[in-house]
């Protein structure tokens, strides 16, 4: 079956689709770029279900992500689409640790959706910047006041706890 024959089947609901072409991920059965170069070409839900597929891979295995996955994801990041920003946003969140000195061009795309409308939006913007910022590095500087007052202006509490967590393991 190839990626294409996942998203026309119409008895696979898009979960199935995303843990489908996950494990494909994972077993290296479909290299990373050839699925991000097909996202490219579709539209906006299906190019996000694609980064949900890295996603749900990344969590399981963060290693199977690389450089251009990173760059890819930093990119997405402004798409008009929510969906598209909040499965970015989790994939950064996944494997920022295997890239504590690469992440300074997803930051500033982060923090402008760390104050976007769509509370999915702001939770896994809140978890790629708590993951950043529990790497202690450079970026801290600058990242650590940004995310006390994004903690301070946050109104729904599963957002705000998971900025409080990152503040709680950043100042010990």
């Amino acid at each position: 079956m190839t990626i294409e024959q996942v998203f026309q089947d119409k008895t696979i609901k898009a979960k199935g689709k995303v843990s489908t072409i996950g494990e494909w991920l994972i077993k290296k059965e479909l290299p990373v770029e050839e699925l991000l170069a097909y996202a490219e070409q579709q539209k906006a839900t299906d190019k996000a279900t694609c980064i949900e597929a890295v996603e749900y891979a990344t969590k399981k295995d963060p290693a199977i992500a690389d450089e251009s996955v990173l760059e890819y994801v930093t990119g997405t990041l402004k798409d008009e689409e929510p969906r598209v920003k909040w499965e970015s946003a989790k994939v950064i969140g996944n494997v920022a640790k295997l890239f504590p000195d690469q992440l300074g061009k997803a930051i500033p795309h982060l923090l402008q959706n760390a104050e976007n409308k769509g509370t999915v939006v702001r939770w896994a913007t809140a978890y790629a910047l708590s993951e950043i910022l529990k790497l202690k590095t450079g970026n801290n500087e600058k990242l650590l006041p940004e995310i006390e007052i994004l903690c301070e202006k946050e109104e729904d509490n599963g957002v705000k706890k998971k900025y409080l967590d990152a503040l709680k393991k950043v100042k010990k």
